[in-house]
Order: C-alpha cells, then sequence, then structure tokens
C-alpha cells in the first residue's frame, strides 16, 4: 500500500510521547510500542477522511512493509542465535575454562582474561553473559575474585562492546532504525561518540590490571579474600567432548566471513571501493558470515558426534526461537519511526520547534545522552529505548541548525540507552550477568552502580564538550584522564604484592 505523508502539527509527536510514556509506567515495550503506531494511524486515517477499519489494516501493511525491508537483517540475526545456540551446546566453553585454568595464577591475570574474554565474546550481550561468566567463575572462584567483581566484568564486557562492534546483532538492529540505505555506515561514524560503551571498556582493563576498588565493590573484594576453601569451586570432568576449537572456530569464520560477505555484497572483488562495498548492503554480507559459522559448527561437530543430528536441528530451532523477543521490539520500532517519518509530519514538525528554539545546539547531545540513560535505566530495555529515540533524533537532526550534530546525537543516543541498561536492576543484561557469575542479583546491582555511574557522569562532561567542538577527540581524551585519575585516586583493597 503506498503512503502519503500528512503534516498533523502538534497531533504528530503524540504517537512517540504516548509509546515513552506507556513504556516508562507500565516496564512493557512491546505493546507501548504497539499503542503508539495505532495511535499514530488513527491520527492519519482521521486526518486524510479514514475510518477506524482503515486504521487497523494499515498498521499491518505498515508492520509487513518494514518486514520485507529489513529482511536480510531477520536472516542475520536468526542464523547468528542458531550459532550462538550450537556454541553454547558444544562443549567448548568448558574447554576453553579448563585450559584457561591451567594459565592464570594471580588475580589481575584472571580478572585481566576474563576482560579480554568478554571483549573477544562480543557477537551478543546475552551470549556473552552466560559463556563468560560459566568459562571463567571457577577460575575467579580459586583466585579470590568476588561474584561481585565477576559479575561487573561481564556486564561491563557484553553491552558496552556489542554496541560498538560492527558485526554484533546490535550493529545491525542500529543500522535498520537509523537508515534503509546507509545506516551501516553511520552506525559505523558513531563509535568515536559512543563514549559510554569505550570509557567502560576503558575502566574494566584499568581495574584488571591496577587491582583498585571502591564502594561496595571493595567490601566484596574483602570478603572474598576470606572465602572458605570448600566455597571455591573448580572445573569438574563432565565427560564433555568439547574442545577450544569448538568456541573460538565457528566465530572466527562467522567473523571473517562476515566480513568477506559485505564485501562481496557490496562488489568489492569487482573494483568497488571496500568502504563503500561493506555499506551497500551489510545484513546480506553479515547473512552470508552467519551461514558460514553454522556450517562450520556442523562440520566441526557432526562428524565427531558432540551432537546428534536431532540435537544439532533442535539447537538452531531454539536458538532462532530466543531471538523472537528482540526481534519483535525491531519490528515494533521500524513501525512506529515509518508512521512517524513517512505518514504524519513528526520530524517536520519537530524540525521546525527545534530550529525556533533558543537553545545552544551544542547541548543537544548532553540532553539526549541523559534521557535515553534516564529512559533506559526506567524501562530496563536499551534495544527499546534506542528504538523509540532513534527516529525521533533522526528526525531533530535531519535539517536546520542541528542537521551537523546527527552522528554526535546519534552516539549520544546509543550510549545513554548502554548506561542506563547497564545501571538498571530490570535490565535483562543485568540478571545474565548476574545470572552467568552466580552472583546474588541485588548485590551484583549495588557494587556496579558507583562504577557505572562513575563513567556516566565523565560521559556527560564528554558530550558537553563534544556537542560544542562537534569532535570526538578532545572529549575522549578528557575523559580517560579523568577516569582514570579518579580509578587511581581511590584506595586500593589488593595491599600484597602476592595478590
Amino acid at each position: 500500500m503506498d503512503f502519503t505523508m500528512i503534516e498533523t502539527g502538534w497531533l504528530s509527536i503524540l504517537p512517540p510521547i504516548i509509546a515513552i510514556a506507556l513504556a516508562l509506567i507500565t516496564k512493557e515495550v512491546y505493546s507501548s510500542l504497539f499503542v503508539g503506531i495505532v495511535s499514530g494511524m488513527l491520527i492519519y486515517a482521521f486526518a486524510g477522511s479514514g475510518t477506524v477499519f482503515s486504521a487497523a489494516a494499515m498498521t499491518f501493511d505498515m508492520m509487513s512493509s518494514k518486514i520485507a525491508d529489513n529482511a536480510y537483517m531477520i536472516i542475520f540475526l536468526a542464523l547468528l542465535w542458531a550459532v550462538v545456540s550450537l556454541v553454547s551446546k558444544s562443549g567448548g566453553s568448558q574447554a576453553y575454562g579448563r585450559w584457561a585454568g591451567t594459565k592464570l595464577h594471580s588475580k589481575r591475570s584472571a580478572a585481566f582474561a576474563t576482560s579480554l574474554l568478554g571483549i573477544l565474546v562480543f557477537i551478543d550481550d546475552g551470549f556473552n553473559c552466560l559463556t563468560v561468566g560459566t568459562v571463567m567463575r571457577p577460575i575467579t572462584d580459586r583466585l579470590g575474585i568476588s561474584r561481585e567483581k565477576l559479575a561487573y566484568i561481564i556486564d561491563a564486557t557484553a553491552a558496552p562492546v556489542c554496541i560498538i562492534a560492527p558485526v554484533s546483532s546490535w550493529a545491525v538492529a542500529v543500522a535498520s532504525e537509523v537508515s534503509e540505505t546507509d545506516g551501516f555506515s553511520i552506525f559505523l561514524s558513531t563509535i568515536p561518540y559512543n563514549f559510554y560503551g569505550l570509557m567502560t571498556i576503558l575502566m574494566v582493563f584499568v581495574i584488571s590490571l591496577t587491582g583498585k576498588d571502591f564502594g561496595p565493590m571493595k567490601k566484596a573484594e574483602e570478603e572474598a579474600k576470606s572465602a572458605l576453601p570448600e566455597e571455591q569451586t573448580g572445573w569438574e570432568d563432565t565427560g564433555s567432548k568439547g574442545r577450544v576449537i569448538d568456541l573460538v572456530l565457528p566465530i572466527v569464520v562467522l567473523i571473517v566471513c562476515a566480513i568477506l560477505g559485505m564485501a562481496y555484497v557490496g562488489g568489492f572483488f569487482e573494483g568497488v571501493s571496500f568502504s563503500e562495498a561493506i555499506g551497500y548492503n551489510p545484513a546480506a554480507g553479515l547473512s552470508l558470515g552467519a551461514f558460514a559459522g553454522l556450517l562450520c559448527a556442523m562440520l566441526l561437530y557432526l562428524p565427531r558426534r558432540i551432537m546428534k543430528p536431532k540435537e544439532f536441528i533442535d539447537c538452531i530451532v531454539n536458538g532462532i526461537g530466543s531471538i523472537v523477543p528482540p526481534m519483535l521490539i525491531l519490528i515494533l520500532s521500524w513501525s512506529l519511526g515509518g508512521v512517524c517519518r513517512q505518514l504524519i509530519g513528526t520530524g517536520v514538525f519537530i524540525s521546525g520547534f527545534v530550529n525556533g528554539s533558543d537553545l545552544p545546539m551544542g547541548f543537544l547531545p548532553f540532553l539526549i545522552f541523559i534521557i535515553a540513560a534516564l529512559m533506559s535505566f526506567s524501562m530496563g530495555t536499551s534495544w527499546g529505548t534506542f528504538g523509540m529515540l532513534i527516529p525521533i533524533v533522526t528526525m531533530i537532526c535531519e535539517t536546520g541548525p542541528a542537521a551537523g550534530l546527527l552522528i554526535p546525537a546519534l552516539g549520544a543516543t546509543l550510549a545513554g540507552s548502554v548506561c542506563g541498561d547497564h545501571c538498571s536492576p530490570i535490565s535483562d543484561t543485568t540478571i545474565l550477568a548476574s545470572t552467568g557469575a552466580d552472583c546474588k542479583h541485588i548485590r551484583h546491582v549495588e557494587t556496579q552502580l558507583p562504577y557505572a555511574m562513575l563513567v556516566a557522569v565523565v560521559c556527560a562532561i564528554g558530550y558537553l564538550i563534544a556537542g560544542f567542538m562537534k569532535t570526538p577527540v578532545i572529549a575522549l581524551i578528557v575523559e580517560a584522564v579523568l577516569l582514570v585519575g579518579v580509578i587511581m585516586a581511590a584506595k586500593s583493597v589488593r595491599k600484597s604484592p602476592a595478590a
């Protein structure tokens, strides 16, 4: 069905406001987004002499068109989670844990290795939390690292890493929200402005290497020192046939083939430049990479009878099923964005309002970061937050004085979404991190919050600098100096050289 945009004035901002307000009140994203879509369609239908029935029909027309436009992304996410499910089932994680346990003999080395593994397992945050926790928990227990510290490292290298990793479920989700043509290139441009992701990773490594902790985390580390030996666990021989290669090889094949796939689909091997090629249809290239990872897992697992053929297929089906909830958020947010952009003129109204305001545009990234963080904290979802905010931010920055701030503003949107998600006790990533570390959930939230808030304050200062200077370089330098300075000023929990 063809849609023609109608300017509806202030009514055009009601759908996103309704969706956001309902999500904050109910803590439930799916119905909130759907109600926002329906309200937008009702406004469009009544403005064009339509009926309730035509509004209902157009709602599903919009959804179906958005699914069709993003079919490759849906295929990629399904294949990606099939690979994730297979790798988790293979026993490769346990094999890696047994191998790592023979190499790590100090707290610092174990904390650093946990952080590094969290960085390397970047294709999805849920997979990251459970894999890193399962692999490293016996090792960190043996070396006296608290479960709270392990949960923090897991959480801080999950979403903050995925949101800046080009080959991840998060990257294609964000790219699909930004634009249907050059969304992937825009996503890559936001990485230097994703201050929360970058600074959180810096903080994790600084704390891991220096052993400096503060606040409730310091107390948790001191308690872990005095843990009884029988409370500490090690790897048990479960009879698994998995090897380290079963964890590493499918992921490596997926990443390498995804890059080659994006280059191939974009015509790199026919003379197109690499940067243009990977931005042409990244979801199609990523789908090829995920399929290659799936084939690699099949050739690696079935001949060695790590899994029976039925188990292999069941694993794929279960993996695809796991991606349905976040995929539903994407479809609903695509549809809400389509209603606002294509039908009721939300962008025109918001742009006119911003252009007529006296607010210096340099404050925009700072304000967006704060708003996104508060929304994400309240709802417990970063995907739901940036799904609602990205269309609005994009429309604000399409024309007028805010036009040059699209990339910083989008970077602030993603950073704020992850920041609130990182702090929120009801976030699925926060819950998975405490689950992976086998840590009491409320203890994980209490010990992590001071660390996350320190990074948030530093990033807010950075967005003020970047908003006015329109470059991330100086902001990143200031943030890094401030962050490291505060950490180094904290009293170390480890006082003996042997720790």
